[in-house]
Formats: structure tokens, sequence, C-alpha cells
């Protein structure tokens, strides 16, 4: 008896247990927002390293030899044209041209000398009382006196050139660079080093580059039929500082190098910046970041894809909404959006959140589709 009721027992157990799996709910379908991808216009910004220059950067350099008694100004110090900024002992130089003016004035003087015989002479001639051999000669002199007057005249003016080299003056408005030479330097127009570098740096230029592809791309979206044309169309760039904050003055792209560089295979442009203020220096870098237009793109939210392995997926609908984890290849961002430029096409349909947790094949119910950045 026990043991039909311990029998009994298992069977119901058993039945109960059949009739619990039996019975599971099945798992429900997530609904999701979703995306449809369509084409659009997109604006992407690309950085460039950019190399900093002022619109005028002079190597100051010594025109004559000697040494350097007085150096006007220090390092970094704003001068105006015309300004002296270092001085040259001129002593050698001052007696080379008292020397050249004295002998500008024997010279001078023996042009009168000359002068006087012909004077002299030429109504003697007329007479018949000397020969006109004479008179010839002394026209000859003459001339050659004069000759020397005035090469006497211009050693007096290469003299004084030279005087005036001692004084070495700024030549435009800038800033000061570094000063390699101190006052009792010996200075040689053939020196490796400059005595300094002035720059005026009111306007500054930024130098960079672009890759064959980019120019093309570059060219093709403005119009015109030369590249001044295309360069007038262009809208201002930025400039990013080393520190990656944005310079406050827009610049303007104003210059295309004549060629590629057959080295690097990339060209050079040239922006130009404001920079009343001095805030910028030659020889600053930075990144020039430059506005590009992309027709006929197709645009998904950053926030609609995840990221594996520095790879990019996206989770694409089926006709019965299915997802499947689809790698794309990301062309640059517009804004909070990616740029795809493969794994997805017009009309496709994606899961724009709640994908975490998705699994390949899973069915989802779309909440109402939105369109995927109809207008950026």
């Amino acid at each position: 008896m026990k043991i039909f009721i311990t029998l009994s027992l298992i069977t119901v157990l058993l039945t109960g247990c059949g009739n619990s799996n039996t019975n599971a709910p099945a798992p429900v379908a997530a609904t999701l927002p979703v995306l449809s991808i369509n084409e659009t216009t997109a604006h992407t910004e690309s950085e460039f390293p950019a190399a900093i220059a002022g619109t005028t950067d002079v190597e100051i350099r010594p025109q004559v030899s000697g040494t350097l008694d007085k150096i006007f100004v220090d390092e970094g110090a704003y001068v105006t044209k015309g300004q002296p900024l270092f001085k040259i002992n001129d002593r050698p130089y001052r007696e080379q041209l008292n020397n050249a003016l004295a002998s500008l004035n024997a010279a001078e003087a023996a042009a009168i000398n000359a002068h006087l015989e012909v004077e002299k002479l030429t109504p003697l001639v007329q007479n018949k009382v000397v020969s006109d051999y004479q008179l010839k000669t002394a026209k000859a002199s003459l001339a050659i006196a004069k000759a020397n007057v005035a090469q006497s005249k211009a050693l007096v003016g290469t003299a004084r050139i030279s005087l005036g080299y001692t004084v070495i003056q700024a030549p435009v408005n800038g800033y000061i660079g570094r000063l390699p030479k101190k006052q009792g330097s010996q200075v040689n127009p053939a020196d490796p080093e400059a005595l300094t570098q002035l720059s005026d740096i009111k306007e500054v230029h930024a130098y960079f580059s672009l890759g064959e592809n980019d120019f093309i791309a570059f060219k093709s979206q403005y119009e015109g039929n030369t590249i001044q044309d295309k360069l007038k169309k262009l809208p201002p760039v930025s400039l990013v500082l080393a520190d990656n904050s944005v310079y406050a003055e827009p610049g303007r792209v104003d210059m295309v190098d004549g060629q590629f560089d057959k080295t690097t295979g990339a060209i050079t442009l040239r922006a130009t910046f404001p920079n009343s203020k001095g805030l910028l220096r030659s020889g600053n870098t930075g990144k020039i970041k430059l506005s590009m237009q992309h027709k006929n793109s197709l645009l998904v939210p950053q926030e609609a894809t995840m990221e594996i392995q520095d790879k990019i997926f996206v989770f694409l609908l089926d006709q019965k909404n299915a997802v499947t984890k689809q790698p794309v290849s990301v062309g640059g961002k517009s804004g909070s959006n990616y740029l795809i430029t493969e794994g997805i096409k017009t009309g496709d349909r994606i899961v724009a959140k709640g994908f975490e947790s998705l699994a390949d094949g899973a069915v989802i119910i779309p909440e109402k589709e939105k369109k995927a950045i109809a207008k950026i």
C-alpha cells in the first residue's frame, strides 16, 4: 500500500512538471525605435596640420664686417620700420669715406688744371702759335681727369653706403626674435647665423597640405573656372591651436601652391588669419579645420552604432524585422553623425537605440519609423 501511494505521488509530481514546461510563455519581442536610411548632403570637417609664419619673416644680417658696438633692442621687442636695431663700429668706414673724399678733391683739382690747360692752348692753336697736337693732348688729359672725378665720386658713394650699413635698421614692423650675437661680437655678412629674425605678424599665414584625393574633392566643391575663382567662394576656415582650443578669428584660404610635392604627393595651401593682438607668432603650430561637402551621402547618428575592437557596427533589419549586426565603414563625422561609405544603402532600416542586448536573428517590433538625418 505504501509503495502504491509513493508511486502515485511521483506520477503527480512528474505530470505537474511536464505541464509547467509546456505552458511557459514565449519571449516577447522588444519594441525599439528604427531609422530609415536616406541620401542627403553632408558637411564634414577635416583637420590638417599647419605651420604658422608671419606675413613677413626677415633675417637681419650685417652688410659689412666689424665689431658689434651696440644692440638697441631686446628679444621679443616690437619695432617699427626704420628703427635702429644694431650698430657696428664705424671708425674704419669713416676713414674709408674720408679717404674717398680726399681722392675726389684731388681728382676735381686735376680736372680743373686740365680744363685750364685746354683754355690756354685753344687761342694759341687758333693763332697757330702752337701745334694742334698739343691741344688734342690737353683735351685727352681733361677727359681722363673727368673720368677720375667720376670714379672718385663712385668711391665716395660706396664709402657712404658702407658707413650707413654700420647702423642696421628694421626693414618692416614686427617682433624681434632671439639675439645670438652679443655686444663686442665680430660680425660678418658671411656668418651662417643671422643677427636676429624680424617677423611682421599683424597677419599670419598658416601653411597646410592636402593629398591628391583631398585636393580633387576640395576643387570639385566650389564653382569657378580657376583656382582663384574657387578660393573666393570658399567659406572661412578655423585654426585649432596646439592646446586644442580654436583661435577666435576665422581665416581664409588665399593661396594654392603651383605644384605637388614629388616626395609627399601633397600640395600646399595657405590660410591667412588676422592677428592684431599678436597672440600668434611665427613658428606656432596648429591644425586647419576645413569643411568639406559630400553630396548623396548616408548619415547615421553615432548613438545608433556600436564599436567593437575598432570596428563600427549597426543593427540592420530585414523584411521580417530580424536584426543582423552589420559592420560599416566610416568616412568622417558630420556633427554627431557618422558619414557611412560602405555597409548600408539607401532604404535600409537600422535600430536607433536599445540594441545592446540584441543577438543576431532576434526579431523586434519597430516603433514608428523615422527618416535618418533628412537635413543637416
